[in-house]
């Protein structure tokens, strides 16, 4: 048996890209998922089935959606669906930061 061969459940390692993407992205995932339950919150949606109604999608996999803590492929593109279709700015800012336009003071 060779030595340099690596045992076989050895994961390979992400490149250094591969990591800023991930790390950008669960960051992203963080904030829409902040925004979602506060949004979720103010609205008094609490419910499993609530929650589901109110992302398009079933309670189980809303749920799993906003508290899951392990990164998943896809998951930034399912919260930016739900911010969108409860109505909250995702675009325009850096990762979204989860408030809205007309809850900001204006200077007088």
């Amino acid at each position: 048996m060779a030595k340099d061969v690596p045992p076989p459940s050895v994961k390979p390692k992400l490149s250094a890209e591969e990591r800023r993407v991930r790390r950008e992205d669960r960051l992203t995932t963080i904030r829409l998922r902040m925004a979602i339950g506060r949004e979720l919150d103010e609205r008094g949606i609490t419910g499993p089935a609530e929650i589901g109604a109110a992302l398009g999608m079933p309670a189980v996999e809303a749920t799993k959606l906003l508290t899951r803590h392990q990164w998943r492929e896809g998951d930034v593109a399912l919260l930016m669906a739900a911010a969108a279709r409860l109505g909250l700015p995702i675009g325009g800012t850096p990762a979204g930061d989860g408030h809205r336009d007309n809850d900001r003071q204006q200077p007088s």
